[in-house]
């Protein structure tokens, strides 16, 4: 409307009311009239489009697999979360009126990083794990293995993003030798592997707000949380019930 503004406060929009409008209200009534229209305070999202050709194709397939799942199979959600560095991290928490904790603002790298590769087992909504210095595809095949030995029986479907590693020959070969299907999700839309909730939970519970001395000391608090929500864990049956990204026609580069 020619105001150089992005970010609108409600002083702003009362004082542009008056000035090109000649409309005299209170901040308070243009609260309550936003309010009843239904539009509310909220964060910019962002959203990546996914320009893969068989985009409808995969979805169609991994939604498949999460409603229902193969009776002689087993469905895991596959995927690497890191890099874990040692380093102050911004968060929330319960502390005495004005007295927040302090976190020191500035670090070295020094002490390298780790990786967690993690599997989400939809038949228990259970999350397997290993910690790794590095990410290639010898370490994916180590974990695909594990996973393999833990559910001997039947095939194993693996959901898994388009990293590279993942589709490495040597994996793909011992993949087909094994009864084991990887099933990749569409370029640029990894929130379609169900494990990407689980990964935000574990962010926000076990590294907001933190500031670990060690590498030693942030694994074991990572897996303790995954101990903790493993006790509690429950088959995953109901995938983004009622979203919009289960329409047939739904468009992956409209947010």
């Amino acid at each position: 409307v020619g105001c150089p503004f992005t970010t609108w406060s409600l002083t702003k929009l009362v004082e542009h009311l008056a000035d090109r409008h000649r409309l005299v209200v209170s901040t308070e009534t243009v609260r309550g009239i936003l309010h009843e229209a239904g539009i509310r305070w909220q964060a910019t999202k962002t959203w990546k489009a996914s320009r893969d050709p068989d985009f409808t194709a995969k979805m169609a397939r991994i939604l498949e697999l999460y409603d229902h799942p193969p009776a002689h199979g087993r469905v895991v959600c596959v995927d690497e979360f890191g890099p874990l560095n040692l380093q102050p991290r911004p968060g929330r928490g319960w502390f005495p009126r004005g007295r927040p904790a302090r976190l020191r603002a500035t670090y070295t790298r020094t002490h390298g990083v780790r990786h967690l590769i993690s599997a989400l087992d939809l038949a228990s909504g259970q999350m397997f794990y290993r910690f790794r210095d590095r990410k290639r595809w010898q370490e994916f095949l180590g974990f695909l293995r594990q996973l393999r030995a833990r559910f001997p029986a039947g095939r194993l479907y693996v959901v898994c993003d388009n990293f590279s590693p993942h589709k490495k020959a040597e994996v793909t070969a011992w993949c087909a030798d094994h009864d084991v299907e990887l099933v990749f999700t569409p370029s640029n839309a990894s929130w379609l592997n169900w494990i990407e909730a689980e990964f935000t939970a574990l962010r926000y519970f076990t590294l907001d707000g933190s500031d670990y001395p060690s590498h030693q000391a942030q694994e074991a608090a990572i897996a303790g949380y995954i101990r903790w929500a493993n006790r509690r864990a429950k088959p995953k049956r109901s995938f983004a019930v009622g979203s919009k990204i289960r329409r047939p026609d739904y468009l992956p580069n409209v947010a």
